[in-house]
């Protein structure tokens, strides 16, 4: 698309807000209030997750070896471009780039797609070799030599089918981002649901990168 600086529409404060400054910075509050109660909402699992290493560590470390690392490494990848491409949609908005922000909301779109679809060959192949959590589990040789190997796999679904959900709740957000951005509705004056998005994006992929290590590297 071309890189050309297009008037934006107005926008006005709501009635309840002194201008648009207080709206942008009150929203802005907002949003790290609703992130906080995202990492008490994380934090249990993590505890968790690590509570349960201590205690079956060698189960777990077998456990863990059955995770695709490369298909974790790339999915890690493309979120870390993915907040890229949120911060160079925030950028243009900032500039008056309408065509800036409908092209990067496009790429984080398709990144968060990409990574579904990895997360979903990655799960396929968990569900045909019976790694799957709790009762569930039906791989007896992996049982065998780690008998709480189970308990790993629930840790391991809860916590990245979570995060999963918090990527489908981006992408719906970033699709209704983008209707917007295609009618012309952020600039320079008016980007706070860029910005928010932004700070909610950023948030699932710094836990993906906690995830990462804890799961497929160090499990």
């Amino acid at each position: 698309m071309a890189d050309k600086v297009t008037a934006f529409k107005e926008h006005h404060h709501a009635h309840h807000f002194r201008n648009d400054e207080h709206q942008f910075e009150t929203a802005k509050q907002g949003m790290w209030v609703f992130l906080l109660q995202e990492v008490l909402f994380f934090s249990p699992l993590f505890v968790g997750y690590l509570i349960f290493k201590f205690m079956y560590f060698q189960d777990f470390h077998d456990a863990s070896k059955h995770l695709d690392w490369v298909m974790g490494a790339v999915n890690t990848v493309i979120l870390i471009v993915s907040s890229f491409t949120v911060a160079r949609a925030i950028s243009s908005a900032q500039k008056g780039n309408r065509d800036g922000v409908v092209e990067n909301l496009i790429f984080t779109f398709i990144c968060g797609l990409g990574f579904l679809i990895v997360k979903y060959l990655e799960y396929s192949h968990k569900f045909h070799d019976g790694l799957l959590p709790g009762h569930f589990f039906s791989n007896p040789e992996l049982l065998e030599t780690a008998p709480h190997a189970n308990l790993f796999f629930t840790f391991y679904f809860l916590m990245t089918g979570l995060h999963g959900i918090h990527v489908v709740g981006g992408l719906v957000v970033f699709a209704w981002l983008l209707k917007r951005a295609l009618n012309n509705e952020f600039g320079p004056k008016y980007y706070t649901p860029l910005e928010c998005a932004g700070l909610y994006w950023h948030f699932v992929d710094l836990v993906w990168i906690y995830l990462f290590p804890l799961l497929y590297l160090v499990g």
